[in-house]
């Protein structure tokens, strides 16, 4: 008698990994070797430093590209997680810096962002279109006047120095390959986190009230809360990535919150594109190599023209950033159209 073992493990794990999808397994097994075939510059100020404003244009997206809410505040929510964090914890400003041990600061300062964010859109969504628009960016340049010449609460134009990650189980969490996985970790959570929440009830009601909200209001719900209550998730990923952007630094002044940081978030999430949560890391990963490398080419003064002109081609050739063309090249690359073309 002869039994066949285990016969259903290879189609169980075909499926497993049509689920998680091969692109995402590519992807992953990239974001773990990195680091250690990276020199550390290319592990902290390429790797983590995408990561984290990926996360700030994650936070965006999830407004705009499920919701049809366009912040300029992102930059600013993380900012105030990044102050809470200055002013409670430790800093070398000799001013407040409290001490507060990490676990209860973080999820105090994620929850201080998360709040502020809920305010902001309780405000704005009042309102759409350009209107929106305008409202977050008065907010976000309000708040870097405000913290510019507030010398009590923010320290004015100097900010906070000396603001340290903490050290768990004796490694310091700014060492780059600890930061740079630390980084990696919060960015999965919120990238998984943004999967799910857009094929959630809440997620799905969301998109519905984006694309028409007198029918919701008719069926009963309340567009208003609802609208809110995203922003108030999108203040949760944004405090996160402040956390990350303020250890990465070791400080943080108004000049981190500035309007042209709010900017830089916007074009990072449109180039990478709307359509899908990877689509802003895959446009800070763009933006933060010219950044670092394009900027001694053509110049401090000149880069913003080409950050610009790259920013309008890809809108006019791909409303729908990098990710549209992908979806565009697909059909080029797939085996039958190759052989047809031969």
């Amino acid at each position: 008698m002869t039994t066949e073992p285990f016969p259903d493990q290879a189609p169980a794990r075909n499926d497993l990994i049509a689920r998680i999808g091969a692109g995402h397994l590519a992807l992953a097994a990239v974001l773990l070797v990195f680091p250690f075939v990276a020199s550390d510059f290319f592990t902290t100020q390429i790797g983590a430093y995408s990561l984290i404003f990926g996360m700030l244009g994650l936070s965006l997206m999830w407004l705009a590209g499920y919701g049809g809410m366009v912040s300029l505040a992102q930059i600013t929510i993380a900012g105030i997680a990044g102050y809470t964090v200055a002013i409670f914890g430790e800093n070398s400003a000799d001013v407040h810096g409290f001490g507060w041990p990490w676990w209860v600061l973080v999820p105090f300062a994620v929850f201080i962002a998360a709040l502020a964010s809920a305010l902001v859109g309780w405000v704005s969504v009042r309102t759409s279109g350009i209107y929106t628009i305008m409202i977050t960016l008065a907010v976000a340049t309000a708040m870097f006047y405000f913290a510019q010449q507030n010398y009590t609460l923010f320290n004015g134009f100097p900010g906070f120095a000396g603001v340290k990650a903490p050290v768990v189980f004796g490694i310091d969490w700014r060492d780059p390959m600890p930061f740079y996985f630390l980084s990696l970790g919060v960015a999965i959570l919120c990238y998984l986190a943004v999967l799910y929440a857009s094929k959630s009830t809440f997620g799905l009601t969301l998109q519905a009230t984006r694309d028409n909200q007198r029918r919701m209001r008719a069926l009963g719900y309340d567009v208003t809360m609802h609208k809110v209550f995203a922003w108030f998730l999108a203040g949760i990923i944004a405090g996160l990535a402040g956390i990350l952007l303020v250890w990465f630094n070791g400080r943080i002044s108004p000049g981190t919150i500035n309007v042209g940081a709010a900017i830089n978030v916007l074009i990072i999430t449109v180039i990478g594109g709307l359509r899908h949560p990877i689509g802003p890391f895959l446009g800070a990963v763009v933006v933060i190599l010219m950044q670092t490398f394009a900027i001694d080419i053509v110049g401090a003064e000149r880069f913003n023209t080409l950050i610009g002109l790259l920013f309008l081609v890809i809108v006019f050739v791909s409303p729908d950033g990098i990710l549209g063309l992908w979806e565009k090249a697909k059909p080029h690359l797939a085996p039958g159209s190759l052989r047809s073309d031969i």
